[in-house]
């Protein structure tokens, strides 16, 4: 048994629970919550016969990776303090509605609806009222009306730190996030930083997303990036280096996360300058605990996702500035990053890795999968004669290698992998023909459907068929062939 991560937007009745059925387990004797006790409770023999909750809430605290029941419900406390819910409810009252109306389509929340239709009605919106874009210091902040701002901080210089607008941000955060400025002479982005610093806003302003321990800050929004590819703010190197020149954090764990999809390094070159990797970790680590990543994590993350992805300059920069390449992440399994790498089918990444020093033995089914990633049918075939078994070891180790090939373009080996009897649908989250149509690889797509991929499974998060991925991906030749695929409703 090992430690896990707490579920999404915790709550304390929900544990409460928990630990009340833990408490009647034990003492019913079941088996895997002996083992629990065993584990976690420095007296487990001593208080196995007669259970409290008190016993229960301790042992599902430390499974949680938290010293006593009390430490946990402090973390609770601070997780409520810091949480928001962008789009969840507006703050009545906060801003005029037309103000608010442009800061809801402006700026980036990081919901399902950051797209470029919202942005493009906030421009129509400024060009068709533009004196929203100094309605309020909110709006002057996320337009950069510098001279406007100027004028009214100093009648006031706390609305510099006041919030507003439909969310309840400070103007600093409506600026980070906004991805609509002004383009009236004078106005500046950058000088309008500059200026609500001066007046106290803090550069290390965030707030926790829908509950998590994933800090969103001013930084995290100057980047962009993130999962749907949320762009970065027109002028976030600049804003980037004033940040982080007036104190910003720069082990931003978002901020790294968000821009990790793309293989673009100017944003780590930026933040290693200003001691990414150093210190303890700031201000929203030293509020979470161990629930958020130390600054050897974060990078140890960043390493296991560009072995995985390929980005090989981005590792050979990380090594560069000493990332341990055997450390693990936060929230990986117990792979390391050369395995990672190996399995993904990335051999000159893995070399790369092994010549700095990573621990680079892997076991026979291991060596078979990552030979069939690389499509090295020779390979595979010595591999074979020794031992014909590996096919059959390998589906039951690692299904999902044919989804990991889809999902890195390798059509060569999802060919050999089908022919050795891996499933066309494997299934985890997504399928093959999910990722293929993610990538626009038309010819992928048709080897999948020729080979029996079933166009009408949807995904785990957002219940979407392939097809609905081609459309959200914008994947036109995809949508084409899928919408063919697929079977008619009616």
């Amino acid at each position: 048994m090992s430690t896990r991560p707490l579920p999404d937007s915790p709550s304390l009745e929900q544990l409460k629970k928990q630990a009340k059925d833990l408490q009647r387990a034990v003492r019913a004797a079941q088996p895997a919550e002996l083992a629990a006790v065993h584990e976690f409770h420095p007296r487990a023999n001593a208080v196995a016969a007669s259970f409290t909750l008190s016993d229960a809430q301790l042992v599902l605290a430390r499974q949680y990776r938290f010293a006593s029941w009390s430490k946990l419900r402090e973390h609770l406390d601070v997780v409520h303090r810091h949480s928001h819910w962008p789009n969840a409810a507006d703050v009545p009252g906060s801003s005029r509605p037309g103000a608010a109306d442009f800061l809801r389509l402006a700026c980036l929340t990081y919901e399902n609806d950051d797209d470029r239709t919202r942005v493009e009605s906030a421009r129509d919106l400024l060009r068709a009222t533009p004196a929203i874009a100094t309605e309020d210091i909110h709006t002057m902040a996320a337009t950069g009306e510098v001279d406007a701002a100027r004028e009214l901080l100093a009648r006031n210089p706390d609305l510099a730190r006041a919030p507003g607008g439909p969310y309840g941000w400070k103007p600093l955060f409506h600026l980070a996030y906004s991805r609509v400025q002004s383009n009236r002479p004078g106005c500046s982005s950058v000088d309008m930083a500059r200026l609500l610093l001066d007046h106290g806003a803090d550069p290390n302003e965030g707030y926790l997303w829908r509950g998590l321990p994933s800090a969103f800050t001013v930084l995290t929004g100057v980047l962009g990036g993130g999962e749907s590819d949320q762009p970065p703010h027109p002028d976030w190197l600049a804003l980037a280096e004033l940040l982080l020149d007036a104190g910003a954090e720069a082990n931003d764990s978002q901020g790294l996360y968000n821009r990790q999809f793309n293989p673009d390094d100017s944003h780590l070159e930026l933040l290693f300058r200003h001691g990414l990797g150093q210190g303890a970790g700031g201000p929203w680590r030293a509020r979470l605990g161990a629930a958020y990543p130390s600054p050897a994590q974060m990078l140890a993350d960043q390493l296991l996702w560009a072995a995985r992805t390929d980005f090989g300059n981005r590792v050979e920069l990380l090594l560069a500035h000493g990332v341990d390449p055997d450390a693990p992440g936060l929230w990986n399994d117990a792979s390391s990053a050369y395995e990672v790498a190996a399995l993904a089918g990335n051999r000159h990444i893995a070399e790369l890795l092994a010549a700095k020093g990573a621990t680079s033995a892997l076991d026979d089914v291991q060596e078979f999968v990552a030979a069939c990633m690389v499509a090295d049918p020779p390979r595979v075939e010595g591999l074979l004669g020794r031992d014909p078994s590996l096919p059959a070891r390998a589906l039951a180790a690692d299904p999902y290698a044919i989804l990991r090939a889809a999902e890195l373009g390798r059509r060569d080996a999802v060919v050999l992998l089908l022919s050795l009897g891996f499933d066309v649908n494997a299934y985890q989250r997504t399928t093959p023909l999910h990722e293929a149509a993610r990538l626009g690889d038309l010819d992928l797509v048709r080897l999948l459907l020729a080979r029996g991929a079933d166009p009408t499974l949807t995904d785990s998060e957002f219940d979407a068929t392939p097809l609905e991925w081609a459309e959200h991906f914008e994947r036109d030749a995809v949508i084409e062939l899928l919408s063919k695929a697929a079977p008619d409703p009616g």
